[in-house]
C-alpha cells in the first residue's frame, strides 16, 4: 500500500514538474527597449511586433527573436577617392535604430544582424557618391557642406531597408601621404610670403617716419629763423635778460654771498 502510495506522488510530482518546464517554456520577456518578433514553425515569422513585457507563446513550435530599438552608435571607415583623384579616409559615425513596425520584414529579408549587414555597404556607397563631387581642397573648405549632404542622402538610402538614422556626423577625414605634403608645402611658402610682405611693409613705414621727422626738423628751424629775424636784437637782449636772471639767482642761493643796500647792488665775498 505505502509503494502505491509513493508511486502515486512520485508521478504526480513528475507531472507537475513537467508542467512547471512547459509554463516556463511558454513564458517569454522582452525588456524595456527591446521589441520581440516572433517565428512559428509552421507559419513562418509573424506580422506583430510584441512590445515590451512577459507574455505566452506555444511551447516548441514558436520562438521570440528580440530586437534592440533604441538609437545605437556605429563608426564606418571608407577609403574612396575625390573629384580630383586623391585618396580620402574617412569615418563617418552613425546613430541608427529599427523602425519597429518594420521588424517582420527586416528579419525576413535581412536577419537579426541588419546592421552588420545594411551598414557598410551603404555608408560605403553613398561616402564615395558623395565625395567623387568634391576636390581635396573643398572636402577641407566645405566640411559642413559635405557632412550634410551624406547625411541626407544616406538617411533616404537606409529608409528603405526600415532603418532610421538620428545623426549621421564625419569625425575623421584625411588625405595621402602626398597630398599633405604638398599641403604643407603650400602652407609654409604662404607664411613665408606673408613675412617677407610684412617687412617690406615695416621697412615702408620705417622711410616714411624718417621722411616725416625730417620734415619737422626743418620746418622748425624754419620757424626759428624767421623768428630771429623778424625780433632782431629785441629777441637776443631777452634772452640775455633771462640768462642774468638766472645767474642772479643761483649767487641769491650761494651762503658766501650777501647783498648791500646801495644805490647799486653790491655783492661781497666773504671769507671763509
Amino acid at each position: 500500500m505505502a509503494a502505491k502510495v509513493f508511486e502515486c506522488i512520485g508521478k504526480f510530482g513528475l507531472t507537475l514538474a513537467l508542467a512547471g518546464g512547459v509554463v516556463n517554456s511558454a513564458l517569454y520577456n522582452v525588456d524595456a527597449g527591446h521589441r520581440a518578433v516572433i517565428f512559428d514553425q509552421f507559419r513562418g515569422v509573424q506580422d506583430t511586433v510584441v512590445g515590451e513585457g512577459t507574455h505566452f507563446l506555444i511551447p516548441w513550435v514558436q520562438k521570440p527573436i528580440i530586437f534592440y530599438c533604441h538609437s545605437r552608435p556605429r563608426n564606418v571607415p571608407v577609403i574612396t577617392g575625390s573629384k580630383d583623384l586623391q585618396n580620402v579616409n574617412i569615418t563617418l559615425r552613425i546613430l541608427f535604430r529599427p523602425v519597429v513596425s518594420q521588424l517582420p520584414p527586416i528579419y525576413t529579408s535581412i536577419g537579426k544582424d541588419y546592421d552588420e549587414r545594411v551598414l557598410p555597404s551603404i555608408t560605403t556607397e553613398i561616402l564615395k557618391s558623395v565625395v567623387a563631387r568634391f576636390d581635396a581642397g573643398e572636402l577641407i573648405t566645405q566640411r559642413e557642406l559635405v557632412s550634410r549632404q551624406v547625411s541626407d542622402d544616406l538617411t533616404e538610402r537606409a529608409a528603405t531597408f526600415g532603418l532610421i538614422l538620428d545623426d549621421v556626423s564625419l569625425t575623421y577625414l584625411t588625405f595621402g601621404k602626398e597630398f599633405t605634403k604638398a599641403v604643407e608645402a603650400k602652407q609654409v611658402a604662404q607664411q613665408e610670403a606673408e613675412r617677407a610682405r610684412f617687412l617690406v611693409e615695416k621697412a615702408e613705414q620705417k622711410k616714411k617716419a624718417a621722411i616725416i621727422s625730417a620734415q619737422g626738423d626743418s620746418k622748425a628751424a624754419e620757424l626759428i629763423a624767421n623768428s630771429l629775424t623778424t625780433a632782431g636784437d629785441g629777441l637776443i637782449e631777452l634772452n640775455n635778460l633771462e640768462a642774468a636772471e638766472d645767474i642772479a639767482y643761483q649767487l641769491s642761493c650761494s651762503p658766501n654771498i650777501t647783498y648791500l643796500p646801495a644805490g647799486q647792488s653790491v655783492v661781497l665775498q666773504l671769507p671763509q
